[in-house]
This record gives structure tokens, sequence and C-alpha cells, in this order.
């Protein structure tokens, strides 16, 4: 670590990956705020659908394609312009805010500094060799991503801190997303400092967006339509060649998406029937606690998985996960009480992650290295698309309170289905055990 900080080009392109992902925090915020938790609306299912669409969805359509066009212009570029962008879009988001405009323009510009979010990342993290050496770059991979996640953190709670002093109201979330603005302004100004070429691609002659591709290079529509077809072949490859790694992709994508429905759930009963539809503080607090015994739960998951996976391999983990979800969801969140549904939030996030551990490790170690990229994009893609697609159909059948006992039962029954049919297809066709049981866990 002393190395890395003596290492200046590192120093600049990590303080880009800091100051971007603190915004991408006040931002996330700020769009809550306003569209969930803001005194002047009236907050649906169908607004929450519309935020984690906007949250969710480019880093499943548009990921696969980032790479295609990261390689095509200069990273630093990616990363300068990027944030300018975000920057004015910011500014446009804020007067939307004031402007009381239809629904569908704000979320189309939030959709928008969401989707160059995808660049920006894959372009800091395809920019990393450039400034650290092949004997750092192992602690440099480990470093980046953590404290920009950290930084992501950070910006929440601030914005969250914002939110609690200022009057609550429409100028509180427009002050939120001018200070998101301002700090991609910041972010660009920092990739600034760095030299347009440092980090890469090397193309003589070439390197803005827009600029046309090097000689040895195929032109950008063959290059996309590769990418698809290169999903395609994962696709097939997954269905005619490994079976287990379509099992356990079948199985983690309903996982997803009962973890979307619930929480949806969630969201609905911290604003209106655990605290005062009117008290925006108290239901950012609830939905604060929510998130944080959940991420507690991805955290416990790591550390129990390796141990279950040795005593009842990684299939029967993942079936247990599954199982557990279909008792205990159901029997804690029929209460509708705060205390009942942290303990679910919980549970919850052990078992979406332990489900998760297991299929990584079952992909990893049953799918043939010639396709592995691509099934990972399939995986990305699914996760993802699980994700919103449950919050869109949990609008159509939530009310504003979030209780429902049939979509709670139902969600027990569909991981208890799920548990049957993969416990079902695991007999017939058991996947690899990778040497130890621990890779993905680890």
């Amino acid at each position: 670590m002393a190395a890395l900080v003596r290492l200046r080009d590192f120093r600049r392109l990590l303080a880009v990956r800091l100051l971007s992902q603190l915004s991408d925090g006040v931002f996330q915020v700020s769009l809550a705020s306003y569209v969930i938790f803001s005194p002047e609306r009236e907050a649906t299912p169908a607004d929450i659908a519309s935020v984690l669409a906007v949250m969710l969805l480019p880093f499943s359509l548009v990921g696969p394609f980032t790479g295609v066009l990261l390689d095509r212009w200069r990273r630093r570029q990616v990363l300068f312009l990027g944030n300018l962008a975000r920057f004015v879009l910011g500014l446009v988001t804020a007067a939307l805010v004031l402007g009381g405009v239809p629904d569908w323009l704000f979320f189309a510009a939030a959709l928008l500094m969401t989707a160059l979010n995808r660049f920006i990342l894959a372009g800091l993290s395809a920019a990393l060799p450039r400034v650290v050496g092949g004997e750092h770059l192992v602690i440099a991979n480990s470093v980046s991503p953590t404290l920009g996640t950290v930084a992501a953190t950070a910006g929440g709670g601030a914005a969250f801190l914002v939110d609690l002093v200022l009057p609550h109201g429409l100028p509180a979330d427009t002050a939120l997303v001018v200070l998101a603005a301002l700090l991609y302004l910041s972010a660009s100004l920092a990739a600034r400092r760095m030299a347009p070429d440092l980090l890469g691609p090397d193309q003589p002659g070439h390197g803005a967006p827009g600029s046309g591709p090097r000689p040895d290079r195929s032109p950008l529509r063959t290059a996309v339509m590769d990418t698809v077809r290169g999903l395609a072949d994962g696709v097939r490859h997954l269905l005619r060649d490994c079976r287990p790694a379509a099992h356990a992709l079948a199985a983690v994508t309903v996982t997803r998406f009962c973890y979307g429905v619930l929480i949806v759930m969630v969201l609905m009963l911290s604003r209106y029937t655990f605290n005062s539809a009117s008290d925006e503080a108290a239901g950012m607090g609830t939905l604060g606690i929510a998130v944080a015994l959940s991420g507690a739960g991805f955290f416990l998951a790591a550390v129990i998985s390796p141990w279950a996976t040795r005593r009842l391999g990684v299939a029967g983990w993942m079936t247990t996960c599954l199982v557990a979800a279909a008792v205990f969801v159901p029997g804690l969140g029929l209460f509708f009480s705060a205390v009942p549904t942290m303990g679910a939030a919980l549970l919850l996030g052990v078992i979406t992650q332990g489900a998760k551990i297991c299929t990584d490790t079952i992909v990893q170690s049953s799918v043939e290295d010639d396709y592995r990229g691509r099934v990972f994009a399939v995986y990305d893609v699914l996760f993802n698309v699980a994700f919103v697609a449950a919050a869109a159909l949990t609008a159509l059948v939530l009310p504003l309170s979030g209780r429902s006992v049939p979509v709670l039962v139902a969600v027990g029954v569909l991981y208890a289905v799920t548990a049957a049919v993969h416990a079902h297809a695991v007999r017939r066709t058991p996947p690899p055990q990778p040497h130890g049981e621990r890779t993905a866990a680890q």
C-alpha cells in the first residue's frame, strides 16, 4: 500500500474513483429521497420499480457492450467527459425536480446519468494496469474497488445527514441533486489532471469518442454484433453442455426475483406502515436499518458458506438457503411489524448471498474457460433484470401500506418450489465439486 501511494498516477486515478463513487452515493440517496420519501409525493410501488430500473438496468443492458467502446476511446477522456456530462445532467435533473415536470422526463435524465456510470466504473478498472506495475496489481485491485465502495457508502451517509438538516421538500431534494452534480464536476476535473493518453488504449492517431477504429480492429458495428452473438453462444453452451450451471443460474434468478419483491415491500412498509407518511427522516432511517442488516447478512453468508459447503456440498447449501427462505421469510414477515421484518432482512441477506456464492462456484467449476466470460455476462443480465422485473410486477399488486399476505405467501411458495426443483435437478446432474468447496466464498 505504501508503494502504491507513492505512484502519482495511481493517486490521481484513485481520486477520480473516490470522487465518482462518492457522487454516486449522494445521487442515489437524492433519487430515493425525491421519489420515495418526499412528503409532497405519495410514492407507489411503481415509483420504486422506476427507481430500481434506473439504478440497475444500465448495468445489465449496457454492461456487456462497454468493453467494445472502451477499447476504442481514450479512457482518460471517458472519465473526464463522462463525469462532465453527469455534472450537466445533474443540473438538468435538479431543474426538472424544481419544475415539477412529468416523472418520465425526470427518470430519463436519471437513467442517462446511471448509464454513464457503467462506462466510468469499467474505465476505472481497465485503466488500473496503466498506472500500476504487475507486482502491485493485486493489492491495487483490492484497494481501489473497496475504497470506492466505502466512498459510495460515505456519500449516501453524507446525503442522508444533509437531508436531515435541510427543510424537507423539493428544495432539499434539489440541493442533494446539485451536490451530486458538483461532486461529478470535481471528479471530471480530477480526471483532467492526467495526460490524455496515459490510461490507453494505444491508438496512434485516434482516441477520442467518435474517432475511427485502428486498422487492426473490426468496425464498431461488427464488434457489437459479435458481442450479441457471444452472449447467444453462452446461453446455448449453458443449455446444451452445462446443465448444473444452468440449474444454478435458474435458481439464483428466482432468489433475486424474490429479493426484489421483498425489497419493494420493505420500502413501502418503511414509508407508510412503520412510520408516518409525512416523516421523511423516520422512513429513510427505518429503510437504512433494513439495508444495513441485509448487508450484514451478505457478510455472514461469506463467512459461513465455506463451512456449510464443506458439510453439505455447494448444491446442498444452495438448497438449504432456499428451504430456509421458504420457511422463515413468511414466518417473520407475516407479522408486518418492524422487529420481525428487520430479522427477515438479515436472514434474507444470508440466503440471497449464500445462493449467489454457490452459483458463482458452480459456474466457475463447470463452464469451460472459453465460455466463462460470456456466461458470467449472461449471469449479470439475469441477476439484475430479475430484480427489476420483480419490482415491476410487485407494483401491480402491492398496496401502498406494503401489507399483503398473498404476496408474502406467494414468495414463500416460490422459494419452496425452487428448492424442490433444484434438489431434483441436482440429483439427476450433480455439479462438479471444487477442491475444498471454498473458491467463490473466499
